[in-house]
């Protein structure tokens, strides 16, 4: 049987996922009822879905999305979903990394940072969410409204439940890998996990 993996607001299924789940059943979560999403829900409810249903979640640039109270919402709703020893591959913008570049190369907070395949990405858009983006579907869901550090991302993930951290910064991102319960033979291969 394939394990199952709920992408929360990942948009739509065109946007490629990270090789490791190439042999998963991929079932998108979004709020945006544009990009076709499987299950059409605000992360915010996952616990009005049935429990331990996932073996895994990616969710790639969205918890920032959610005012830092709703954080543990989201958080716990991952935890309900999840099997046991399950996990959530999380990643979001690192406010550490990009106030510290933002200073060392002295720019302004309308500066371009870097390029994107979306385009230029302003200073702003990392810290509000992608401007153009918001701008053209009129729609708030798409702001940005907290941040994060490897320091309070791996805090929140503590506070929600999850036992096994594992973390990383680069490219201006914070990338975790957090597990409900102990990570399987499976997991730890697929992640090159050597503990």
């Amino acid at each position: 049987m394939k394990r199952k993996l709920l992408n929360v607001g990942g948009g739509n299924k065109n946007i490629e996922l990270p090789i490791q789940y190439d042999d998963f059943e991929h079932l998108l979560l979004d709020i945006d009822p544009a990009g076709n999403p499987d299950i059409l829900c605000d992360a915010r409810e996952l616990k009005n879905l049935e429990g331990e249903q996932f073996d895994a979640i990616y969710c790639s640039h969205n918890l920032e999305h959610y005012y830092r109270h709703d954080v543990p919402k989201v958080l716990s709703g991952f935890i309900h979903v999840l099997k046991r020893g399950g996990f959530a591959d999380i990643r979001v913008p690192d406010m550490n990394e990009l106030m510290k570049e933002t200073i060392r190369r002295g720019l302004d907070i309308d500066d371009v940072i870097y390029t994107a395949p979306c385009g230029p990405i302003m200073v702003l858009d990392v810290i509000y969410g992608l401007t153009p983006q918001i701008e053209s579907s009129g729609q708030d869901f798409y702001a940005h409204k907290t941040g994060f550090t490897l320091k309070s991302l791996t805090a929140a993930l503590e506070r929600s439940g999850f036992n096994r951290i594992y973390g990383k910064t680069g490219n201006l991102e914070v990338a975790m890998l957090t597990f409900k319960g102990e990570p399987d033979a499976y997991a730890k291969n697929l992640f090159g996990i050597k503990d």
